[in-house]
């Protein structure tokens, strides 16, 4: 049962961990519910890694590994960021993590399209255009200036929360 849960739950996880997103960049969410959020993905993403390392050696997992691996100073840069910065939505370590999370996961998309046959790597090659347009939007807004809840920093994680939920759906599927 254990297995199980290590293999689907991130199908859950990651569409809700950028509704999340979102609802804290709308202002649904005080800054309190995301540091412990944060400190909740910190958790589960050292525990994931751990519990998976022999899993995940090889192939597209191995891919997978690195992301987690490097996701996990990335969602750290956040959990710092909310800790000290006297306002979280203009702290250069909340961006970081937010930035860092719609970028790391498309490489390893990309890399799973390629390996994967017909409709699989079609779906995860679309996945990672998906991530990737709404990282380069995201990013574009945070560059102009623009307001937390702008419209282009929704829309662009919008993308990047449905490439990354299709990506992590079509594995737990699949695998």
């Amino acid at each position: 049962m254990f297995r199980r849960t290590r293999e689907t739950a991130p199908a859950g996880l990651v569409p809700l961990a950028w509704g999340f997103a979102i609802a804290a960049h709308l202002g649904l969410v005080a800054d309190r519910p995301v540091l412990v959020a944060h400190l909740v993905m910190d958790a589960l993403l050292v525990a994931f890694v751990a519990l998976s390392w022999a899993d995940m050696g090889a192939g597209v997992l191995r891919a997978w590994r690195l992301v987690i691996l490097a996701g996990i100073p990335v969602t750290l840069a956040g959990t710092v960021g909310l800790l000290v910065a006297p306002d979280p939505a203009s702290s250069l370590l909340v961006a970081v993590s937010v930035v860092g999370w719609t970028l790391l996961p498309v490489p390893a998309l990309w890399y799973t399209g390629r390996e994967a046959a017909g409709t699989a790597g079609a779906v995860n090659y679309a996945a990672a255009t998906l991530s990737l347009a709404g990282a380069v939007g995201y990013v574009a807004a945070l560059a102009a200036g623009a307001v937390p809840d702008s419209s282009l920093r929704i829309a662009g994680l919008a993308f990047v929360g449905v490439g990354q939920t299709v990506g992590i759906v079509d594995a737990a599927v699949r695998y």
